[in-house]
C-alpha cells in the first residue's frame, strides 16, 4: 500500500468495498445543473448492474482511495465485458472499460488523479494495452482529467462519449 499524502491512502479493492462500489457506481451518474437527480433504482437496471455485480471474477481491478482511519473517499475500476455483454464505454473484449468516482466531499482535491494515476498503473503491471471509458461530454471536470491521462475520444452516442487511451 503506498502512501500518497498525509490525508489519504490508496490501496487495492477488495471483495468487502463491493457495498461502497455501489455507491460510487451511482455517485458516477452525471446529472447536468438544473436536470433531476437519479433514483437510486437505477441501480437494478442491467446496463449498471453489470458494472459492479459479481465483483472479483478474472480480469477485475480496482483502487480505493481512504482516510488513514479507513473511510472510503472514492474508487477507480476497471472491468471487462464480452461483445455480447457491452458497457456504455466498450471499444473490444480484450479493453477494460474504467469507472471512477469519489464521494461529494472528496472532489477538487487531486485524489481523482492519484486513483487513476494507481489505477492506470496496476493495468500496465497486468499487460492491458488500452483502456476505455464512457463520461457525459458536458462533465468538464471528468473529461478534462480523462485527457491528462492520455483519453482521447472514440465515439459518441446519445449523452455517451466513448474514450480510448493507450496504455
Amino acid at each position: 500500500m503506498k502512501r500518497l499524502s498525509t490525508e489519504y491512502r490508496i490501496r487495492a479493492a477488495e471483495e468487502q468495498d463491493i457495498p461502497f462500489l455501489w455507491d460510487m457506481l451511482f455517485e458516477s451518474l452525471y446529472v447536468k445543473k438544473g436536470e433531476k437527480p437519479f433514483e437510486r433504482s437505477i441501480l437494478e437496471e442491467p446496463s449498471m448492474r453489470k458494472y459492479v455485480e459479481g465483483w472479483g471474477r478474472e480480469g477485475d481491478f480496482g483502487v480505493i482511495a481512504e482516510t488513514l482511519d479507513g473511510v472510503p473517499l472514492g474508487s477507480a475500476t476497471a472491468r471487462i465485458f464480452p461483445e455480447s455483454d457491452r458497457g456504455y464505454g466498450y471499444v473490444a473484449p480484450d479493453v477494460p472499460e474504467l469507472g471512477m468516482a469519489l464521494t461529494e466531499a472528496s472532489r477538487g482535491k487531486g485524489i481523482g488523479s492519484a486513483l487513476m494515476s494507481y489505477l492506470l498503473e496496476g493495468l500496465r503491471e497486468r499487460g492491458v494495452k488500452r483502456a476505455s471509458l464512457s463520461v457525459d461530454p458536458d462533465n468538464a471536470a471528468a473529461v478534462k482529467l480523462y485527457r491528462r491521462f492520455g483519453f482521447r475520444e472514440a465515439g459518441r452516442e446519445g449523452t455517451s462519449m466513448t474514450m480510448v487511451a493507450n496504455l
